[in-house]
C-alpha cells in the first residue's frame, strides 16, 4: 500500500491523503453510524461521541476479517452540520495513522436515516487475506 498525501501539484490536504494505491482484495464497508452493538444511540447531542462510536463499529467489521484502521485505503465522511468538522477531525485523528492517513471524502447531507444521526462513515480497506 502506498499513500500519496500530497502528490505534487495538489492542493495542500488537512489529514487524508489524495490517493492510496493497493493490490489485492479490498473490503467494502456499509455507511457506519452512531449505534452501539445494542443499537442504542451513542451521544445524542454530541458529534464527537458520535464519530468515535462510527469509527469502533468500523474497526469491528475491520477485525472480522483479521483487519484494522491501517488497513483502510478510503472514508467516504457523511455530516449533517459542518460545524461539526473540528470534532470529527479530531477523533478521526485518534483512529488513523496521521502521517498515513486514508484518502477521504467529506460531504455535508441534509439529514441521514435517524433524525439523530450528526454522522455516517463508509470505509474501503485493503485486507490481507479473505477468511
Amino acid at each position: 500500500m502506498q499513500h500519496h498525501i500530497r502528490p505534487e501539484g495538489s492542493p495542500p490536504a488537512n489529514g487524508y491523503s489524495h490517493a492510496v494505491s493497493f493490490a489485492g482484495p479490498m473490503l467494502m464497508i456499509s455507511g457506519q453510524v452512531p449505534l452501539d452493538a445494542e443499537g442504542r444511540l451513542v451521544g445524542y447531542d454530541d458529534a464527537a461521541e458520535q464519530t468515535r462510536q462510527v469509527f469502533r463499529n468500523i474497526e469491528v467489521a475491520l477485525e472480522a476479517v483479521g483487519s484494522t484502521m491501517g488497513d483502510v485505503v478510503k472514508l467516504t465522511v457523511f455530516l449533517t452540520n459542518m460545524s461539526d468538522l473540528a470534532a470529527f477531525r479530531e477523533v478521526r485523528d485518534e483512529f488513523v495513522d496521521t502521517q498515513r492517513p486514508p484518502a477521504s471524502s467529506l460531504v455535508q447531507v441534509s439529514g441521514l436515516v435517524h433524525p439523530a444521526f450528526r454522522v455516517e462513515i463508509e470505509a474501503i480497506a485493503a485486507i490481507r487475506s479473505i477468511p
